[in-house]
Order: C-alpha cells, then sequence, then structure tokens
C-alpha cells in the first residue's frame, strides 16, 4: 500500500512548522514544499531555464538565482504571482511523488503553505489545518521575523483566509487549534498521530 498522504498547512503563523517538527521527531517522513520550492529554483535546470524565458534575464547571473529580483518581477502582482506559482508548483509535485515513492512510513505529511491556493490538496488523503487567532500568528512572526505589521499582513493576504480553509475541509480532514502552550499542542499532535495510526 502506498503511504497515507497528509497535507499540512495553516496561514502564516499558525505554527504548522511546529507540528511538523514535533511529527518529525515520532518519525513520520515530512516533505516541505516551501523548501524544496527554493532549492529546485536553484537545481532544476528545466525550471530554472522557465524562470528564465518567463522573467527575463538578471533573474539568474552565472547560475546563481538572484532572490530579491525574482521577488520584484515574480510577485509585483497577482498575474506574475501566478505565472510563477505555473511554473513552480508541478516541479514541486514531481520531486514530492519521487520522494513519496522512497518512504516506507505508515503516512507521510507534505507540509505546505498554500496547499488549498496552488490546488494540492486534491492529491492528499487527508489534510490538517493549523489555526490560531490572528493576534497569536501576528505577535509570533514578529518575534521570528523582522517584518512589520503591515508587511506580515501584506503576506496574509495573499493566502485564503483560515474560515475559507476551513469551509474546505472534509469529514477525514483535521483542524489543529494553536492557541495555547506548545504542551497542549504536543498533546493534540500526540492525539492526532495516535488516531491516524489506528486507522492502519
Amino acid at each position: 500500500m502506498k503511504n497515507y498522504h497528509i497535507g499540512l498547512t495553516g496561514s502564516i503563523g499558525s505554527g504548522k512548522s511546529t507540528v511538523a517538527k514535533i511529527l518529525m521527531k515520532k518519525g513520520v517522513p515530512i516533505y516541505f514544499a516551501d523548501d524544496s520550492a527554493k532549492r529546485l529554483m536553484t537545481e532544476n535546470l528545466a525550471l530554472m531555464d522557465a524562470i528564465t524565458i518567463e522573467f527575463g534575464e538578471g533573474v539568474y547571473i552565472n547560475g546563481i538565482l538572484q532572490r530579491s529580483e525574482l521577488a520584484k518581477r515574480a510577485f509585483s502582482s497577482a498575474e506574475a504571482t501566478a505565472r510563477i506559482n505555473a511554473l513552480v508548483h508541478p516541479a514541486v509535485h514531481e520531486d514530492f511523488t519521487q520522494w513519496h515513492q522512497q518512504q516506507q512510513a505508515v503516512y507521510v505529511i507534505r507540509e505546505a503553505a498554500i496547499l488549498f491556493e496552488s490546488g494540492t490538496y486534491k492529491n492528499c488523503d487527508s489534510i490538517i489545518l493549523v489555526e490560531a487567532s490572528l493576534e497569536n500568528r501576528l505577535i509570533r512572526v514578529m518575534e521570528r521575523s523582522k517584518l512589520s505589521e503591515q508587511q506580515i499582513k501584506q503576506r496574509m493576504s495573499r493566502q485564503w483566509p483560515q474560515a475559507q480553509k476551513r469551509a474546505m475541509l472534509r469529514e477525514k480532514d483535521f483542524i489543529l487549534e494553536n492557541d495555547g502552550s506548545l504542551e497542549e499542542l504536543i498533546s493534540q499532535v500526540d492525539f492526532l498521530h495516535n488516531a491516524i495510526l489506528s486507522q492502519f
């Protein structure tokens, strides 16, 4: 049987990466889609060529990705963002598929910030949505980054609101509430992990 494939997502600052790390300590294989996208943009020659054709010379200099230059061109408008996503998402999905085939665990996690927005959720057997209040999400992101509240809210505006993500959930999906302590989150993840294993 192919390993059960669970998508893990949540709005910026919700704590999805923390959930991933807790599960990783339990031996669950985790595929970090955002990290893989960054890696593929510097390793996958076909993708690098496609990005250069789409966004012009200067995005790569001597084969090295100029991240700030690409960001300037690719995130200047919703239309430009859609164009970069149309190139990167298929490459990430192909990379995930190859990775997934090599895993031996009962289930695997694909951690992705824009699981719903990208349409990737359609390939998942189940989804874990991590939620937290706007206030807590802002505090967390401000603590870990040098971004201003306005910059964080701008990034949040590029993602679907929590309510929209929740509306997409099905009976076999899960919600983790992360407005309490780390211990409370670990307790929820422990319960969820055991519930998933018990299905197999």
